[in-house]
């Protein structure tokens, strides 16, 4: 039996489910078709059940390092590595509820099967009908939607020669799951996530390498950002190692260990750990979805869309991870909310990817937004900029967390906010600051022109935005 909707979504993760609040209160009959879990790899693998492991490991790297500064005396302080999981878990089954609720609140049909996209047939003389697939044998379920929208999300990528087998070499996803901790770790790539889980693992009190094949950690962020965490990692005894080229026909699986050989700099070098994490980037999940039923493209492994998000067939549209660019659940949910609105009739106005912040959520976190000095001075922009470290906030003493700084780049001709880089405590709570002066075109002078309530972290955006023209007052 097949059914119509205004608009059937494939793929209920954050960019999904948000597309299918805002198409319900436009008043769009609307279905989503979601193989696993309601709020997708962000919800259940990723941003969600990370960050709350990354508190546990806060709370306990602080406990044991600072609390007696504060005048908190604690004895025997231990890990209990179940807990954390099992407060994880709690957090994510709350909010995978919220999202079913929310469901029900705008009447969204919701389909936990396969989805794919079927060419033109009895059903619709244009490709698009979606053909939902059961595990458990069902007859498929034929959806006829005047409209699609593709957000199938992503997945970790691997290297050739190194695959995953969720015992000694593991992906982010099997971190997630893990029972107990290894004693040490390999983590291959010094992205945002393998700095992520670098930062919370060693706090944990695993031995952390982290191995880069770029001359950096954090190769996308500002050099002050990336020198910066360097300098942090060294001095809390995280190894990094750049400029590695893994060889991986050299990979060993030992009864105990693993051990692999990279080039550095002409040298090969062997690393051994209990386990080795394989963190270098994240894959469109663009297979078996029926793309080849359509005129749809993919280019370099994603789908290719206008500012409108639309592919080659007009009325399919894709959003999120499928489709590069930023792979941020914040930026998907946007992207959602932009393609319903246009598939409505509206005119939204098209993201810039550069107005958008970006987040990393170790310690100390690092987030930003705009053009890094590099990037700036690429494109022949006469830059000032402006640095005021945390040390000199009274509030970050109170915290007694005084490392890192705001970093603010302007056009020194039009006095417009060029980007914001911040490393240090509540970084990614502070850079939304940023985030509404690069909407409304505010300059550093306006920035600094709004008080700053004292004591606060936020003084620091104050204090950096005066030091664009060399006025900080604390500096």
């Amino acid at each position: 039996m097949a059914k119509n909707y205004d608009l059937v979504i494939v793929g209920g993760g954050p960019g999904g489910y948000v597309a299918a609040i805002r198409a319900a209160q436009l008043g769009l009959s609307t279905a989503i078709v979601e193989q696993s879990k309601l709020g997708g790899t962000c919800l259940h693998k990723g941003c969600i059940p990370s960050k709350a492991l990354l508190r546990s490991a806060e709370v306990y790297r602080t406990t044991k390092e600072q609390a007696h500064e504060f005048g908190v005396d604690v004895q025997n302080i231990t890990l209990n590595f179940e807990q954390a999981q099992n407060r994880k878990n709690g957090i994510v089954d709350q909010l995978h509820k919220g999202i079913q609720a929310l469901m029900k609140k705008g009447k969204i049909d919701v389909y936990e099967g396969y989805g794919r996209i079927l060419g033109p047939s009895i059903f619709s003389p244009m490709p698009g009908t979606i053909s939902v697939e059961f595990e458990d044998n069902r007859e498929n379920e034929m959806l006829i939607p005047q409209n699609v929208i593709i957000a199938t999300g992503s997945r970790p990528r691997f290297l050739e020669g190194l695959t995953p087998d969720g015992k000694r070499i593991l992906t982010s996803d099997d971190l997630m799951t893990l029972d107990q901790l290894p004693k040490s770790l390999i983590v291959v790539g010094g992205g945002v996530i393998g700095i992520e889980w670098a930062s919370m693992l060693h706090d944990f009190g695993v031995e952390v390498t982290v191995v880069e094949y770029s001359n950096a950690i954090l190769p996308t962020e500002d050099e002050d950002i990336q020198k910066a965490m360097a300098k942090s990692f060294k001095k809390r005894g995280i190894k990094v190692v750049t400029n590695a080229n893994l060889i991986a026909t050299s990979l060993q699986k030992l009864e105990d260990r693993v051990e692999i050989t990279a080039e550095i700099d002409g040298e090969q070098q062997t690393f051994s750990a209990e386990k080795l994490l394989l963190s270098v980037g994240r894959q469109a999940n663009t297979e078996n979805i029926g793309l080849e039923n359509t005129d749809i493209q993919v280019v370099r492994g994603f789908i290719e869309v206008n500012n409108h998000y639309q592919t080659k067939e007009s009325h399919i549209y894709a959003i999120g991870d499928v489709i590069g660019g930023l792979q941020l659940a914040h930026v998907a949910s946007h992207e959602g909310i932009h393609a319903v609105e246009h598939i409505a009739g509206f005119e939204p106005e098209t993201l810039e990817l550069h107005k958008i912040a970006r987040c990393i959520y170790g310690s100390p976190e690092v987030a930003s937004i705009g053009l890094t000095e590099k990037q700036a001075k690429e494109q022949g922009i006469e830059i000032a900029v402006g640095k005021f470290p945390f040390a000199g906030i009274g509030k970050a003493l109170v915290f007694g967390e005084t490392e890192g700084f705001v970093k603010m780049i302007a056009d020194k001709k039009t006095e417009d906010l060029v980007g914001v880089h911040i490393i240090g405590a509540h970084a990614t709570e502070l850079i939304s600051e940023a985030s509404l002066a690069m909407l409304v075109d505010a300059t550093p002078w306006e920035i600094a022109s709004h008080i700053h309530p004292h004591p606060s972290l936020s003084e620091a955006i104050g204090e950096a935005a005066l030091a664009v023209e060399g006025k900080a007052i604390h500096q």
